[in-house]
């Protein structure tokens, strides 16, 4: 299941910045917020999935994606918690802000595409208006069911899931095998109680 490729690769940055922006847990352990260095760092590899030129990122510049994030988490939030009018509030309220509007641009040698941003702003809006009008795109679709947290204990990474039947559960593979691991084992020490029972 895929969107547009403009759409797909502001997706993909969308849930890049909230993974690497909010605090929380990731993976059974607690991910506290990034320093300036390693925010950057992660900012950068973010937004390089929408062009390798873009990893050139100041710490003012990952900075102000801070509250981008923290906003664009929020819309997960409600949207896995199954309020898709609260997402879609919220979604509005970041385009309104941002002033976000569809432009169609040039450049690079590429052909016409769209492009969601206002004129004359900030570096945080010229990426919170192509987020927020991506995840507008999901939300705005029968598809508004496949942004997700993930499920898995200790973990509250976000995703959005493009599998073909959209049951996807967990932020990544790693979570998805702890928990296979964790119920293996919890079956295993089950089954050997009740044996030592007998």
């Amino acid at each position: 299941m895929n969107f547009d490729s403009h759409t797909d690769s502001a997706v993909t940055a969308t849930v890049g910045l909230v993974n690497a922006l909010t605090p929380g847990e990731r993976r059974g352990r607690p991910y506290p917020a990034p320093g300036p260095s390693e925010r950057t760092a992660a900012v950068g590899a973010a937004l390089r999935v929408t062009d390798p030129r873009n990893a050139e990122v100041t710490e003012e510049q990952a900075a102000a994606l801070v509250p981008v994030a923290q906003a664009l988490r929020e819309v997960f939030d409600a949207a896995a918690a199954g309020d898709v009018d609260a997402a879609a509030t919220l979604v509005n309220r970041m385009l309104e802000d941002t002033r976000a509007r569809p432009m169609l641009a040039r450049h690079d040698g590429e052909p016409w595409h769209l492009h969601f941003h206002g004129t004359d702003v900030t570096f945080a809006d010229s990426w919170a208006g192509p987020c927020a009008t991506s995840l507008a795109v999901v939300i705005g679709s029968e598809l508004h069911d496949r942004l997700g947290v993930c499920t898995a204990p200790a973990c509250d990474r976000v995703y959005v899931d493009t599998s073909r039947n959209g049951t996807r559960r967990y932020c990544s593979t790693a979570c998805q095998n702890r928990v296979k691991t964790a119920a293996f084992r919890a079956r295993s020490a089950s089954s050997t109680s009740g044996r030592e029972g007998s």
